[in-house]
């Protein structure tokens, strides 16, 4: 029982101090200590036998391990995103795509910006900044209230985009290497769950707004405002090749480099912006600069709430709510996405529940004889849901550093379209599967 107390309790205060504004690098190792004192864990190595679980030992295990898997696709990731903003190929892709839907529909503009970018290779953090002046101007221009715009921006992002198939973001490819699948994993299934997701959480989006514009809200001006977007850009179907570069090349390779082909496909978006799109660079060196320390920062809040998972999971309480949900009568799929949606929330991150998890659940469900594709997508969609509760990096990043929002005004609509709506997801993608699509 103290146990249990001590695991919720450590996840509650790690939200807690994250919606105070609490760094991620001080919130996360505090509440895991939190959970440690607790369930009577060790504080240090020096105190327990070798290889035997620690505070310490365990919280660092975590931290370091993530890192060691992931730190090229972040880094190349990132420098690739910020080329794409600093030549303007990311605002002129932006730009054409609002252009062509118009001002009506500014939040569905918006919406789809942000998902030819991710779905293009572009990091999750940096399709927000390079999208967030435009959407600043639109729902300017329309009058919507801007405490929606962390939401549109984190629903095209995030939802039908970053955990279906064929997407070259982590989230996808992490089950490869537990799996022995391929990034196309369960694509017939991820395709109706993508479009249902992105048909109903646009409907809900859009009903939110309207709801709110009918009860007198409108768009407040603030003097920090930047509505100011770059006029000479590079012609936007030139600068989606870069976005069609990491797709052909991650199919090509996925086979027979697993997740190793995202850093070849990653690399090729990079030079390939560069020859493109040269002579747009307003600081080259500069951009691979911002881009390697925003690499550092991403991967360093990330790998500090896994560092907090490798804490919670030598926990008691947890190896009983892993033995529970793998348990549950009927698919097997239900308690392995039922698993992976609690460990990502306990982590705050998609990718870094997925590390979690997987080395536990994958050689469970394969002896038993499991589809290793329908997992695959399970997996993947279901980690996407719980993972943008109030302490995720990504939902803090884009709330507070990107929108200038308080989680009162701008988290109710955030995590309707970027929890339950990936929710409703998996529930659709474990029936499909269940009845042999």
């Amino acid at each position: 029982m103290i146990s249990m107390i001590g695991l919720l309790g450590g996840l509650l205060l790690l939200i807690v101090l994250t919606m105070r504004g609490m760094n991620l690098l001080i919130a996360a190792p505090l509440s895991a200590l939190f959970v440690a004192v607790l369930n009577g864990l060790p504080l240090f190595p020096q105190l327990v036998g070798e290889g035997e679980v620690n505070f310490l030992s365990n919280y660092m295990g975590g931290f370091t391990g993530f890192i060691a898997s992931w730190y090229m696709m972040f880094l190349i990731g990132a420098i690739f995103g910020k080329l794409m903003e600093d030549s303007g190929a990311a605002d002129s892709v932006s730009k054409w795509i609002v252009d062509k839907i118009g001002l009506k529909n500014a939040t569905l503009a918006i919406v789809i910006a942000c998902a030819v970018l991710t779905y293009g290779g572009v990091s999750l953090f940096v399709v927000a900044f390079s999208v967030y002046p435009m959407a600043i101007s639109l729902f300017r221009q329309a009058n919507l209230p801007r405490r929606f715009i962390p939401a549109a921006l984190a629903f095209g992002s995030t939802t039908f985009t970053m955990t279906s198939a064929g997407s070259p973001e982590i989230q996808n490819w992490i089950p490869i290497q537990f799996l022995n699948t391929s990034p196309y994993a369960g694509w017939e299934v991820s395709l109706i769950v993508a479009l249902f997701m992105m048909i109903f959480g646009y409907w809900w989006l859009k009903r939110m707004v309207m709801k709110a514009v009918k009860n007198g809200e409108s768009f407040v001006v603030r003097e920090t405002d930047n509505t100011k977007i770059r006029e000479n850009l590079p012609n936007p179907i030139v600068s989606m090749i870069p976005l069609l570069v990491v797709l052909v090349i991650s199919f090509i390779f996925h086979d027979s480099l697993a997740q190793s082909a995202l850093i070849i496909a990653l690399l090729g978006g990079v030079f390939t912006t560069y020859i493109l799109n040269r002579k747009y660079f307003s600081n080259l060196w500069n951009a691979v600069s911002e881009g390697t320390m925003g690499a550092l920062i991403a991967i360093a809040n990330t790998s500090a709430v896994v560092g907090f998972g490798g804490v919670a999971k030598a926990t008691p309480a947890f190896a009983t709510a892993i033995d529970f949900m793998t348990s549950i009568p009927g698919s097997p799929l239900i308690g392995g996405a039922l698993a992976v949606c609690v460990i990502a929330g306990l982590t705050g991150s998609a990718s870094g529940g997925q590390t979690i998890a997987l080395p536990l659940l994958a050689p469970h469900y394969l002896d038993m004889g499991v589809d290793a594709d329908a997992l695959h997508r399970v997996v993947a969609i279901s980690s996407g849901s719980l993972d943008s509760l109030p302490h995720g990096g990504y939902v803090v990043t884009t709330i507070r550093a990107i929108c200038g929002e308080t989680h009162k005004d701008a988290y109710p609509a955030f995590g309707a379209l970027t929890v339950v709506v990936p929710l409703l997801g998996v529930i659709l993608a474990v029936v499909l599967f269940s009845l042999g699509l």
